[in-house]
């Protein structure tokens, strides 16, 4: 991913595929045609993910899933070899694989099998010490999701991500954990391999509970890229976070709201994941320029809109110009009516019929 370049956006399949790589071929699909730089999947192996008593949180339970979240998890697997399938048909389509891996065994199928240079660690894993470390050993670049966190705790998770990437071989501690993240050479890892994403993990997002403000305060606290992953209903709130600087814009989507299982109801389907990519385009190029100039199209509209200093009435060779004989009228292709006080007093070098150009 080039940060200097457009917002990179990346289309979240998740787990909106129920288990069926044809549905997950179908998503890449779609991903594709909309134009996004990347689609994400899930990667797990359920009995390594959740204990048999883990509750469902209250949107999987309000998406009508009857099962325990294990149970649930179970379904949604995709094997090794889905995972091989997926990659090679988004190489076809021109579109990037991403996944989030949710234990140590999924992250090195994406790292060593499938060669991932880049992985979406999920807002829940924040505190996953363990897998932060063995991601940042990898040396992939990290997209890192920061929902339900405070800037303790990102601090905390930048901390091991900053020491797995200059201590691949050693074993953390609190003294040298902190030490990584404050040594010169752990912010530039940081900075060079890593993106906070702003989030906030419920689903739907209530509106007031967006906070798009904290990316300018994580921006500054950190000094890292800050992108935007978003849950809330509809378009607006991403196409917003383009426009405050987000780098990277993550949202879910799905072939069909109305499909069981635990994201699609809060999830965009393909022509809105569309016209989201085509309006954060149309955003980026209205960005433009941040030096204040009359822009190419402004310059043919100087004359008619500016005004010049214009004779009131007619007047004579010799006479004095006052507030009684001029005036400020269009166009502006006369003296500037910011001349106006030093025209005053003068006299008049020739003759003037009203409304003519002084």
């Amino acid at each position: 991913m080039d940060r200097e370049l457009s917002t990179y956006i990346i289309a979240e399949a998740g787990v909106n595929h129920n288990g069926s790589v044809e549905m997950a071929i179908n998503l890449i699909d779609e991903a594709a045609d909309a134009g996004a730089d990347a689609i994400k999947f899930q990667t797990f192996k359920a009995d390594k993910l959740v204990v048999p008593e883990a509750r469902k949180a209250d949107y999987q339970e309000a998406a009508g899933v009857s099962d325990s979240q294990l149970e649930m998890l179970r379904k949604l697997e995709l094997d090794d070899s889905a995972h091989h399938q997926l990659i090679r048909h988004c190489s076809e389509r021109g579109i990037k694989f991403l996944s989030t891996p949710f234990d140590i065994d999924s992250l090195h199928l994406l790292v060593d099998e499938l060669h991932l240079k880049e992985v979406k660690i999920s807002s829940g894993e924040i505190t996953n010490g363990p897998l932060l470390l063995e991601t940042a050993r990898s040396q992939v670049q990290i997209i890192l999701s920061t929902g339900m966190s405070t800037f303790e705790e990102i601090e905390r998770a930048l901390s091991v991500i900053a020491f797995g990437y200059i201590y691949p071989n050693d074993t953390p501690t609190s003294a040298n954990l902190k030490d990584a993240f404050l040594l010169e050479e752990g912010k530039q890892l940081l900075k060079e391999r890593v993106i906070l994403l702003h989030c906030t993990t419920e689903y739907p997002c209530p509106i007031d509970e967006v906070n798009l403000l904290v990316m300018d305060t994580m921006k500054e606290f950190f000094g890292l890229p800050v992108g935007y992953s978003d849950h809330t209903a509809g378009i607006t709130v991403p196409i917003a976070a383009v426009a405050r600087g987000a780098r990277v814009i993550e949202k879910h989507f799905t072939l069909d709201r109305n499909l069981p299982g635990p994201d699609h109801q809060s999830s965009l389907e393909p022509d809105e994941l569309a016209e989201m990519i085509k309006s954060i385009r149309l955003v980026e190029r209205a960005m433009g320029s941040s030096f204040k100039k009359p822009t190419i199209s402004e310059l043919k509209n100087l004359g008619v809109a500016r005004k010049s200093i214009i004779a009131a009435r007619d007047i004579k060779i010799g006479e004095c110009f006052d507030e009684s004989n001029i005036c400020v009228k269009r166009p502006g292709t006369g003296i500037s009516p910011m001349n106006y006080w030093n025209v005053l007093g003068s006299s008049s070098t020739r003759s003037y019929k009203t409304n003519d150009l002084i």
